[in-house]
Parts: structure tokens; C-alpha cells; sequence
């Protein structure tokens, strides 16, 4: 890769812009991320993978490590999320009494299941997949300024061996809640707002005799003289504890020293002689934004640069890989020449959707959970398991057939239409069995009806004229289909088919073979690539 030039310029080392890089650098492009930090975060802060980020992950070809690593629940076993005045009280509510529960909640939706590692054991595994396709990142690297023109961004980097400019086509902001790319644009934020302010202790402590003997989980804790949560960290022995705190009250989080938290965990654990080792205290904000706009000419905004997600329902950070996602192929489809620019205006309308979405949701379980006087905000909410799997995309990347405004759909019944994800079905592929979901990632793929035999070779003219390759699975072909369950859940017949773009969206579909496939197929492609 060149010194000083890239395609990609990445600023920030998080979630967001590592998720970016990885998915970036698995098609051959030449990424950089530039971190002002000397290493990653060593702090746990985000934890677990939803199924809809494992789908992804997959495709990123991290799935089976990240469920391999060892998780949050280390040696103590199932994982809980209890609401109750302490941890080891009887809890006023159980939300997840077993992990078991979550998974069973989701599995008829997917074959992905989901994963509790903490965004320090997360983080490395992205950073070692982007290096391992050629990408590239630099620590103790500060992006000082920056300038746009109609052919790329040129960025002046502050690293260890001084300053220094590098051109990319492309700006990514991935740095963060404050992120001074975003400040720079002058794009605002919208949305609730500051929800609390929060001191956050890392702490060690011998487990035994004050947890639950083979439990482990989340706790949110209404305590007489406080109000916050309790959990758990990826080493055994390590753990949290979050506190609001209330600057009218003359509160900050200097208030909080290594004496006063120990009071604290004392409290929250029922253990007044317990001797916990602080191992660091931090003070952050609790808020809900969104910016309002997502991209200002060839930067892009991903991560906490775009939104601010409270983290009840631990949707954060997976939001911020599904961000990185979405922009990455996008831009790897503009950049490798498949896609016209015009695919790059459909990453705001897409995620910026989702992230309302998943504010709305994550709002909404603070305020059960934590805020009982927002009960409000509960009405905004359209339920987790459709927050995350049953999610529509509307933007000109997806041929949508019909008007219906609503913005999810209950993932246990899909309906197969452009916008929502391509069903999960049961089949067998090579007599092995697959999921329709798994299919999926690798271009775009076409799954047709068993008499669509125009399919294939239209696919394979309109690949080669467009130069986007589009697998094709046909049914009784490629594809068994025991329970003949595909045609009717991708609603395509006996004879139709079903585009799906690279993230699993169903982009366009249609139950019949029409009388020049190609022309149609090579229509629909022309129209979601922006060509």
C-alpha cells in the first residue's frame, strides 16, 4: 500500500471503523485506519453479537472465531438480565432468565445464533482480518484537518514521526461520540438527547459466596442510594458497576473516588466487608442522537460519529458493525467499478432508518429498565426481535413492489419482499444442509423457482455486460428444498427469482420467468447499482 495514498482513509479504531476496514479490505481495497490512541481499548464497554451481526461476521469470515472466543460468561455460567434493588436481591423483574431463552427467541429467524464477547476481545479479531486482506492501521496517528475536492479528501495526519498529508477517494469518520470530523462538517444531531451521566468502575473481586453459583448476567440496580447496573467483564474475577450521578446536586465524577465506589460495589453486592481492587474509574454520558446527516460529499459517517445508542439492549455496538457493513460494500461495489456513485446516496437513508430504529428500541428499554418516569418513550418502540431481523431498507438500491409504510415486519413470519432480509429457510446444497441466509455475501445472489431455467444464463450475460457477478441457485437444481418452503417465503413461484444484494436485503423480486430475462435482470441490476 502506498504511504500516501489509499482508497479508503478510516479515522478511528473502534467498532464502527474496524468493522468499516475489515469488510473494506476483504475486496481488495486499499484501506487505512489512523488511531489517535496508542493501542486498542483495553475497557470491555460494548458486549455481545446479535444474530443479524453474526450474519454479517460470517460473511466477514470472523463467525466461527468470535463464537470460539471465550465470552463474558467465562466459567460462571448461563447469563441473566435481572432489574432489583441489589444484585443478590429478589429481583423486582427477570427480563432473560437463561441465554438459552435469547437464542431460542431468534433461531427460527436465522441460522445465526449469538455471541457475548466484550468489544476488547472483539476489536483485535477485526483488526487481525483487515491486516490479513492487506489493510492497514496506524496507532498514535491524528487526523489534524482535512479538504474535500471532486476527486478525493486530502487528510493532514499528526503521527509519531510528525506530520504529513495522504490522499484517499474516501473519508470514513469512525471517531466516536465527539467525533471532530462530524464537528468539523457542522452537521448537528437530533434526538432525546442526554438520558444521565454515568461514573463507571472497573473493579476485581472474589465471586464466592455473593453470586449466584453457576449465573452470570446483567443486573440494573435500583438502590435506595443509587440508581445503575452490575456485570460482568470478559476475565473471570472482573466486573462493573455503572452510577448515575447528578451534576445539580454539585455531582461530578471526581466525587467518585476509589473509597467511595468501593461503598459502592459493597452495596450493590450486599457485601459490606467485601475489599474489591479498583482497577479504574471513568466518567461518560448516557445519550440518545442521531446526526443529521450521514455523508457530506466523500466522508461518511459510521459508528457513535453517526448515532448515540444507550446501551440497554446492547445494541450499540452491533449497530456500529452493521454501519460498517453497509458502507463497505457499497463502496467497494463504487470503487471495484461495479456500481455507479449513486449507490453511495443510499447508505443514509438505509442506516439512518435503522439507527431511528434502534434508538427508539434501546430507549425504550432504559426507560423499563432504569427510567420508569420515561414511559413515554415505550410507544416508539416496535419491539426487539423486528429491530433487529425484521428491519426494512428503502432507499434506490431496492425495487420495492408495494406502498406499505411500515418500517419492520415480524421476523418470525418474513414476507420475502424487496427491503426486508432474504427469509431464512432450511435446504440442502450439494446434499449438506444450508440455510437460504448462508447463501448469501459473496456479490449478489439470485435464488430461482425450479422451472426458471432463463435464470442462469440471463444472470451470467448481465454479470458480464455490468461486470457484477451474480450467483444463481435454482431449486431442484442447485438448491433441494425438502418442505418446498422457498418458493412461497421469497415469494417467486414456481418460475420467478429473488435478487439479494451482498447484505442479505432482497433488492428485487418477481414470480414468473418474464420472456427476456436478461433484459429484466439487466434492467434491475442497471437501476439498484446506480448505473
Amino acid at each position: 500500500m502506498n504511504d500516501h495514498e489509499v482508497d479508503v482513509l478510516v479515522v478511528g479504531a473502534g467498532l464502527g471503523g474496524l468493522s468499516t476496514a475489515m469488510f473494506l479490505a476483504r475486496q481488495g481495497v486499499r484501506v487505512l485506519v489512523v488511531e489517535r490512541r496508542p493501542g486498542l481499548s483495553p475497557y470491555p464497554r460494548a458486549a455481545g453479537q446479535n444474530p443479524r451481526t453474526m450474519e454479517l461476521l460470517r460473511i466477514g469470515g470472523v463467525a466461527d472465531e468470535v463464537a470460539r472466543v471465550d465470552d463474558i460468561r467465562g466459567e460462571q455460567g448461563d447469563f441473566v438480565i435481572r432489574i432489583g434493588r441489589t444484585v443478590r436481591g429478589e429481583p423486582f423483574r427477570v427480563v432473560s432468565e437463561s441465554f438459552d431463552d435469547m437464542v431460542a427467541a431468534t433461531a427460527p429467524c436465522t441460522p445465526a445464533g449469538w455471541a457475548m464477547l466484550s468489544q476488547d476481545k472483539l476489536e483485535p479479531i477485526l483488526l487481525d482480518q483487515t491486516e490479513r486482506h492487506g489493510g492497514a492501521v496506524r496507532f498514535a496517528t491524528r487526523l489534524t484537518s482535512f479538504r474535500q475536492d471532486d476527486d478525493g479528501v486530502t487528510a493532514t495526519l499528526e503521527g509519531p514521526d510528525g506530520d504529513y498529508e495522504l490522499r484517499a477517494r474516501h473519508l470514513v469518520a469512525a471517531d466516536g461520540n465527539r467525533s471532530a470530523v462530524r464537528e468539523s462538517l457542522g452537521i448537528g444531531r437530533y434526538g432525546h438527547g442526554t438520558l444521565a451521566l454515568m461514573v463507571g468502575v472497573i473493579f476485581e473481586a472474589d465471586p464466592t459466596g455473593l453470586l449466584e453459583t453457576g449465573t452470570t448476567g446483567w443486573y440494573y440496580l435500583h438502590h435506595p442510594e443509587f440508581t445503575g447496573t452490575f456485570g460482568p467483564t470478559d476475565r473471570p474475577g472482573r466486573f462493573t458497576l455503572f452510577v448515575e450521578y447528578d451534576p445539580e446536586k454539585g455531582e461530578g465524577p471526581d466525587d467518585f473516588t476509589p473509597e467511595r465506589c468501593t461503598r459502592l460495589i459493597r452495596l450493590a453486592l450486599e457485601a459490606p466487608d467485601l475489599e474489591p481492587e479498583i482497577i479504574d474509574i471513568q466518567g461518560w454520558e448516557m445519550a440518545a442522537r442521531i446526526a443529521e446527516r450521514w455523508r457530506d460529499g466523500r466522508v461518511f459517517l459510521v459508528g457513535d460519529a453517526a448515532k448515540v445508542t444507550p446501551p440497554t439492549g446492547g445494541m450499540s455496538g452491533n449497530a456500529a458493525v452493521a454501519d460498517g457493513f453497509d458502507l463497505a460494500w457499497k463502496l467497494g461495489a463504487v470503487l471495484n467499478g461495479q456500481a455507479g456513485p449513486g449507490l453511495l446516496d443510499t447508505y443514509e437513508p438505509e442506516r439512518r432508518t435503522a439507527a431511528e430504529l434502534v434508538v427508539a428500541e434501546a430507549l425504550a428499554l432504559y426507560a423499563e429498565r432504569m427510567a420508569p418516569h420515561m414511559a413515554d418513550v415505550w410507544d416508539r418502540s416496535v419491539g426487539y426481535a423486528e429491530t433487529l431481523l425484521g428491519f426494512r431498507y428503502r432507499s434506490t438500491a431496492v425495487l420495492a413492489e408495494d406502498d406499505d409504510p411500515a418500517r419492520v415486519e415480524d421476523p418470525l413470519e418474513p414476507t420475502g419482499r424487496p427491503g426486508f432480509r432474504g427469509p431464512h429457510v432450511p435446504v440442502l446444497r450439494n446434499g449438506e444442509p444450508v440455510s437460504t441466509v448462508e447463501l448469501f455475501g459473496d456479490g449478489w445472489t439470485l435464488i430461482a423457482g425450479e422451472s426458471g431455467d432463463t435464470w442462469a444464463p440471463a444472470a451470467e450475460r448481465a454479470a458480464d455486460e455490468l461486470g457484477a457477478p451474480v450467483r444463481v441457485f435454482r431449486l431442484g437444481t442447485d438448491l433441494a428444498d425438502p418442505e418446498d418452503r422457498v418458493p412461497a417465503r421469497y415469494g417467486i413461484g414456481k418460475s420467478g427469482a429473488s435478487l439479494v444484494r451482498p447484505d442479505g436485503i432482497v433488492a428485487w423480486r418477481t414470480d414468473e420467468a418474464p420472456a427476456d430475462a436478461t433484459a429484466v435482470l439487466g434492467d434491475v441490476l442497471r437501476s439498484v447499482l446506480g448505473r
